[in-house]
């Protein structure tokens, strides 16, 4: 069984609570998801400064946005990052470790006059991937690994360089590590919307790839991403 389907879990009331009222299924048309398991996994990686929401106490949503990396783990997948401790958001996935995270990488505006038909309401093309999963908060040497995994990660893996874990003061480690959490979320669903028009007929879906080539990254990185889907869309091109 893959790790894009679902997978079952009893919750309690406050979980079903918030699966209802926050993590309703995504824009849900088959054409927009996307089913390959390794292009999902790279796009999580690619943007992994995720949306991480939950419940509180009092059943009122919570979010808080930081960077987390996917990872293989005894035949599944776990998100793993750190967050600050008594934080809102740290008290509410102690509360309830039912938590949402939210990857959103590039998107732009598609205009309805680029279509064969231009008398046609514009859109939005955009990519995102749901993780659904369980928290659960680490020890002191899981969150040491977590914090050198991430400061070498975003400084390009320079052990050199002064800002990773490893180079700063003791000190200072010492002083703000108690003030800090690491945990890990067992993933249990995936979903996916990769909204890049693929409803479209081939002359509209090529158009909007060339007026996109024009516009600025965001719109750019998208063309990319609908060019390597045409062969796919429209064998005969």
């Amino acid at each position: 069984m893959g790790w894009l389907t679902n997978v079952s879990r009893t919750f309690g009331n406050a979980a079903q609570y918030c699966a209802n009222t926050i993590s309703k299924r995504m824009y849900n048309f088959p054409y927009h998801k996307e089913k390959d398991e390794q292009t999902v996994k790279e796009f999580v990686e690619k943007y992994p400064f995720a949306f991480l929401t939950g419940c509180d106490s009092d059943n009122c949503p919570v979010v808080t946005q930081l960077p987390v990396f996917i990872e293989d783990k005894d035949g599944k997948k776990v998100l793993r990052g750190h967050i600050m401790k008594n934080s809102d958001h740290h008290k509410a996935f102690l509360h309830n470790q039912n938590v949402l995270a939210v990857f959103t990488g590039r998107h732009t505006y598609v205009s309805g006059t680029w279509y064969s038909n231009p008398n046609s309401p514009s859109t939005w093309n955009y990519m995102s991937v749901h993780a659904k999963g369980i928290i659960k908060f680490l020890d002191d040497a899981a969150l040491e690994d977590i914090l050198k995994m991430t400061s070498l990660h975003f400084e390009g893996y320079n052990q050199e360089s002064s800002t990773v874990y490893d180079n700063l003061p003791a000190d200072f480690k010492k002083r703000v590590m108690h003030m800090i959490v690491a945990f890990e979320i067992e993933v249990i669903k995936i979903d996916t919307v990769f909204k890049l028009s693929q409803e479209k007929d081939e002359e509209s879906y090529q158009n909007i790839i060339e007026k996109l080539k024009g516009q600025d990254e965001d719109g750019r990185e998208i063309a990319a991403e609908m060019k390597k889907r045409a062969k796919d869309l429209f064998p005969n091109i």
